[in-house]
């Protein structure tokens, strides 16, 4: 139970601390919409999407306002179409994503994601038809999140799906150009995708849930740094001992745990007034572009001159793990990624590094091993070839495969767009500056195919 004088430190969060619930998320099974007619199959999409969604925002905004919380994005996620819509082409794809497009304008959602498919292993017919219509499904909706998963731990890297989305990721970013390549904005590659994310663009309603649920993101960076500001220039604890490292991990984990309990509540009680089950409590750092709201900002708060310097990665797993920590304590229900996210054009702190050139792309991939997803909302030059992405793909997919983690990768090939120059999406996308890639040539690897075996720790049973 929270002490009162907690309760108090958690109404100053919400007052003065960027706290906020990041996400409230509905998933909608579509298992039971399939049909081998395309025109019945987009109308029993669109039909129950609307029975469940249609008193979404309403119930997040009348329970934010009740508790003085705001809920800051509403969301579905849907079963991979890649799965339900099988029987249909790439064209067939395109139509299903407008379609789902049009249901979430109907129901006032921000974004819909499960535009997927899990290809880990090999393609199906639905997987080649959905990853062929990326293009143009990204290009012709607004709401529409796709992730493509490539990699897992018990199966290994798919690397013809590696080197197909190296290919894909290029042609949305053109199909995308007139507005900064923003299509691969919408557009993550995974290795071990959870079933139950409610961030975007990776959240997909897995086959494994519920036929509706609700999944709650909860955030907080701001909340995390402004606690730590408070424990350093205290400088000590309660028996007069200096503060160390061990006790910031301590402050951290508290806070979590606090905030998590804001996340979960809200969460359950917007499942009871829509008679739908609560599900998970995703307790991710999630930042925005706002000052005051940054991850990068608690690696300046700890001690760096900036995210990037010498002690970026010991800084981050410590950050990882104690948030893992104090929100398992504070729900019995955590699930999606859980963790700090490092993305850097929706980062201001880290944007402002990336741009500076304290922070590569090879010190984000060493981030990428200690926190929760990986290369994320980074902006490169528009010239870059599809197999250098492939095969920066491949590296961020080893990373999750031998450490048995999420990992994942969001970049923006930005058309027509060199080193130094700005891309700029607009709202929590933010903006990056183009960042440059590794030298080398990957393409005779790439060209191989096939796929690398999962490790030999995956043969757990």
């Amino acid at each position: 139970m929270l002490s009162e004088r907690e309760v108090i430190s958690t109404l100053n969060m919400l007052r003065n601390e960027h706290l906020d619930v990041r996400t409230v998320t509905l998933g909608v099974s579509l298992f039971d919409c399939v049909s081998h007619d395309l025109d019945l199959f987009t109308a029993n999409v669109r039909a129950k999407i609307r029975r469940y969604a249609a008193q979404l925002v309403t119930v997040c905004n009348e329970v934010g306002d009740k508790y003085g919380i705001p809920v800051v994005n509403k969301r579905i996620s849907v079963s991979p179409v890649a799965v339900v819509g099988a029987p249909f082409g790439p064209a067939g794809m395109v139509t299903i994503g407008k379609s789902l497009d049009e249901a979430a304008k109907e129901c006032g959602v921000d974004f819909l994601g499960g535009f997927s498919a899990l290809v880990e292993k090999g393609f199906a017919k639905g997987d080649r038809a959905l990853i062929d219509a990326l293009p143009q499904a990204l290009a012709e909706t607004d709401r529409i999140c796709s992730s493509i998963n490539v990699a897992s731990s018990r199966s290994g890297i798919n690397m013809d799906a590696v080197a197909l989305m190296g290919e894909q990721i290029l042609k949305v970013a053109r199909a995308t150009a007139d507005r900064g390549g923003i299509g691969c904005a919408k557009l993550v590659v995974f290795a071990n995708i959870p079933q139950d994310i409610p961030f975007m663009a990776g959240a997909y309603l897995g086959v494994g849930e519920p036929d509706v649920v609700i999944n709650v993101g909860v955030s907080g960076p701001g909340v995390v740094k402004k606690a730590l500001e408070r424990a350093r220039e205290a400088g000590h604890n309660a028996d007069g001992t200096p503060m160390t490292l061990l006790d910031m991990a301590e402050v951290i984990k508290r806070t979590a745990y606090k905030v998590t309990r804001v996340g979960e509540m809200i969460g359950s009680e917007v499942a009871g007034r829509l008679g739908i089950p609560f599900g998970v409590c995703d307790l991710s750092l999630a930042p925005t572009p706002a000052v005051g709201d940054s991850v990068g900002e608690i690696f300046q708060t700890l001690g760096l001159s900036s995210i990037g310097a010498p002690g970026s990665t010991a800084v981050l797993a410590m950050l990882n793990d104690a948030v893992k920590k104090g929100g398992a304590f504070a729900s019995s229900s955590v699930g999606g990624l859980s963790g700090a996210f490092i993305p850097v054009s929706e980062d201001s702190s880290i944007e402002a590094a990336a741009t500076s050139g304290l922070l590569s792309l090879e010190k984000l991939e060493a981030l990428t091993s200690v926190c929760s997803v990986g290369l994320d909302m980074i902006a490169i030059p528009g010239d870059t070839s599809a197999a250098t992405i492939a095969g920066m793909i491949a590296d961020e997919m080893a990373i999750g495969m031998i450490n048995h983690k999420t990992t994942a990768v969001r970049l923006i090939p930005a058309p027509g767009k060199r080193v130094g120059e700005e891309v700029v999406f607009g709202g929590l996308l933010g903006r990056a500056a183009v960042i440059p890639v590794p030298k080398g040539d990957s393409s005779v690897f790439i060209g191989l195919g096939g796929r690398i075996p999962a490790p030999i720790h995956s043969l757990k049973n």
